[in-house]
Order: structure tokens, then C-alpha cells, then sequence
């Protein structure tokens, strides 16, 4: 499985946190990372997402270029493990985009990858050769 793991982009501050919106900074930076995923041809099979807003704000445009829908998943809210982002990506094709949050986005792709943990900038992404 190609996951691609994607941190949600620049959200505004306020209260309460699982309802804080993107920017208009970050709705472009999440619309524009959707259509270079659509331009490098990568056609994701699921989206997966966080339930906070932002999340499902930064998922809505990148499954908008394959014309699906995110999902929202709650194993992939804040602090979601790599185990989590393997049980919801599990059995939901060959190609899947899971939208988080940091620190997880960087935790987990260490988990995944073996390697050291990555900086995950806010709409920032790294696709990871998973096995099932």
C-alpha cells in the first residue's frame, strides 16, 4: 500500500480546538497540495481523516481532485499511533491519504519508516511504502 500521510494545513486559533477552521492560508496550501497529488497521478483509493475540523477541512481537499469523500476516523485524532494509521488504512485499497496531526504525523511515520521522525509543516506530507 502507497500511504500518503499528511499533516492538516495552517488552522486558525480559538476555542473550542476540534472546531478551529483553516486559515484561508491553509485552505489554498490544502487545495494546492490536492492538485499536485492529482498532477504526480496519484489517485487515492480512501481518504482517511482526523474528526477534528481542520483535519477533515485539509481531507476535503485532497479527496476533492478523485472525486470521493473523506472519512473521518476517530483512531486518527490527536494522539494517534502508527498501530491506529495502520488499522484504519488496512484493507482500503492500494493507495490512501491519512490527514493528522503533529507531533503523530511525525511519530508515526518514524514508526513506519524506521528512520528518524521528520518535520511535518502544517499541510506538509510523506508518502510511505506500507505493507499490509
Amino acid at each position: 500500500m502507497q500511504l500518503y500521510l499528511v499533516r492538516h494545513a495552517e488552522a486558525a486559533s480559538g476555542d473550542p480546538d476540534e472546531l478551529r477552521p483553516l486559515t484561508p492560508e491553509g485552505r489554498e496550501a490544502a487545495r494546492e497540495l490536492g492538485r499536485r497529488l492529482a498532477s504526480d497521478g496519484v489517485r487515492p483509493d480512501a481518504v482517511l481523516t482526523s474528526p477534528l475540523l481542520r483535519a477533515r477541512e485539509t481531507a476535503a481537499e485532497l479527496a476533492r481532485p478523485a472525486g470521493i469523500q473523506p472519512e473521518p476516523d476517530e483512531r486518527l485524532a490527536p494522539g494517534a499511533s502508527a498501530d491506529n494509521v495502520r488499522a484504519a488504512a488496512t484493507e482500503r485499497g492500494e493507495t490512501v491519504v491519512v490527514v493528522g496531526h503533529q507531533p503523530d504525523c511525525g511519530r508515526i511515520a518514524a514508526a513506519l519508516t524506521g528512520g528518524a521522525e521528520p518535520a511535518f509543516p502544517p499541510a506538509g506530507m510523506l508518502a510511505i511504502d506500507l505493507d499490509e
